[in-house]
């Protein structure tokens, strides 16, 4: 088909950026957790013996995992540290996917996000790897926003 070259090849998923409260929050090297599941529940009709209705009920989101080498930025601890010291803040945020050439083509909004876990790095003498900090995100759901 003419015209549609290019429009179904996979986008690589090396190539995002986070952001939380508006703000681009450095350059994550990993986020995981972008699931949800809905519970169901069966339904035997009676008279009808060749299925069983499955029914949706409640959707259940993953925490977000986001994971960074650490800079000099402390945007993230700082804010699990407001949190630690009662100081409760929810911010709405975004992952986005982009192209090889840096457009934006897939944003997965999320909302009321604060967060529940921080680790920081292993660190080892004998080791020359980066040291990087991990944050949880717990959060009020996933849906597809506007590119």
């Amino acid at each position: 088909m003419a015209g549609t070259a290019g429009k179904s090849d996979p986008f690589m998923s090396y190539r995002f950026r986070v952001e939380i409260g508006g703000i681009i929050v450095a350059q994550m090297s990993e986020v995981t957790g972008l699931q949800a599941q809905t519970d169901t529940e069966t339904y035997e009709e009676g008279g009808v013996n060749n299925f069983v209705h499955i029914l949706p009920k409640r959707t259940k989101f993953n925490n977000l995992v986001l994971k960074r080498g650490i800079t000099d930025l402390d945007q993230l601890w700082q804010w699990h540290q407001d949190v630690v010291n009662g100081r409760f803040e929810r911010k709405d945020g975004a992952i986005i996917l982009m192209d090889s050439e840096g457009n934006d083509r897939w944003r997965w909004e999320f909302s009321r996000a604060y967060p529940v876990r921080w680790a920081g790095p292993d660190l080892k003498a004998d080791s020359s790897t980066i040291a990087f900090e991990t944050i949880e995100l717990a959060h009020q759901g996933i849906w597809k926003g506007r590119r």
